[in-house]
């Protein structure tokens, strides 16, 4: 059985204006989707926590295909529901250079807005690729524990925009 769900959340599918949203860096400073509309793509990586296992290797993944990514003209960024401090430390830890947001308070409030809450109370491991006009092109979410997803399937997603 496949244990993702690759069309929608539970409040959004493939093909929705994507909500705007500001959250805090690892910096603490405001990153606000609509800042991309009509300049960059952007790839929104859901992680459960903050220097778990998995997390700790998804997210340097993507710092090792940053230029591919920004071949795509696409912004990458992590959501948690990790305090800015907390994002502030793994970011040191792992040498990460693109945005890791804090969805600390209210908790959760983006997550919920994008429908990637798990019933154990943290975000499913979920991405989404937002084109320049705002519109959702692509959504992921992972349902098993310890699953990674492939950065492949998302430069095919971009390819296609």
């Amino acid at each position: 059985m496949d244990s993702r769900n690759r069309t929608a959340t539970k409040t959004l599918k493939v093909g929705d204006v994507a909500p705007d949203f500001t959250l805090k860096t690892a910096e603490r400073a405001d990153w606000r989707l609509s800042d991309f509309r009509g300049k960059k793509n952007v790839v929104l990586a859901f992680v459960p926590f903050a220097f778990s296992s998995v997390c700790s290797a998804q997210l340097p993944s993507y710092e090792a295909d940053l230029s591919r990514f920004q071949d795509f003209d696409t912004e990458v960024v992590s959501v948690s529901m990790d305090s800015p401090y907390a994002l502030g430390a793994w970011e040191k830890s792992m040498h990460t250079t693109f945005p890791l947001l804090s969805d600390f308070y209210p908790q959760g409030q983006v997550v919920d807005l994008y429908g990637v809450r798990h019933q154990a109370g943290m975000p499913e491991r979920s991405l989404l690729v937002i084109d320049k006009e705002g519109i959702i092109r692509y959504i992921e979410v992972v349902y098993t524990p310890g699953e990674m997803p492939d950065n492949e399937d998302l430069f095919a997603a971009l390819r296609k925009l």
